[in-house]
């Protein structure tokens, strides 16, 4: 829990970086990794799930949607586990532009899974953690 807290503090600073900064530590632009998973990796994916769900809840800033993606993201990545953010955009009732940001890790979406369908994606983010394993 204590590292889902720190990630979604350092989550929240980056977010205050221009866009075309932060978006070469994000992962590979277009990329997607595969939609298969080690099961090893199963329960490790499931927790930090819920640990970034749990925690996002109890901070004292801003703890919405890219935040918890790039949180999860970062965990994910500390375990060399691949995953993949998205980004989308939509309308709301007014017309209004609106985004989103989710992330998966093998089939298992970690984040923003509940309204991920109401986006159309236009940017996804792949960190391959199995480079340079040799």
């Amino acid at each position: 829990m204590l590292e889902a807290f720190l990630y979604l503090g350092w989550a929240r600073i980056l977010k205050a970086v221009p866009f075309s900064r932060l978006a070469p530590s994000l992962g590979r632009r277009m990329f997607e990794t595969p939609h298969s998973h080690d099961p090893v990796n199963e329960k490790s994916i499931r927790l930090i799930a819920q640990a970034i769900q749990l925690m996002s809840r109890h901070t004292l800033w801003e703890s919405q949607c890219m935040v918890r993606a790039i949180a999860a993201s970062k965990m994910l990545k500390r375990r060399r586990i691949e995953s993949t953010l998205y980004l989308g955009t939509a309308r709301d009732e007014q017309g209004n532009m609106i985004a989103h940001a989710w992330l998966r890790s093998g089939p298992f979406y970690v984040t923003g899974a509940e309204e991920m369908k109401m986006f159309t994606m236009v940017a996804s983010f792949g960190s391959d953690e199995t480079q340079g394993k040799e």
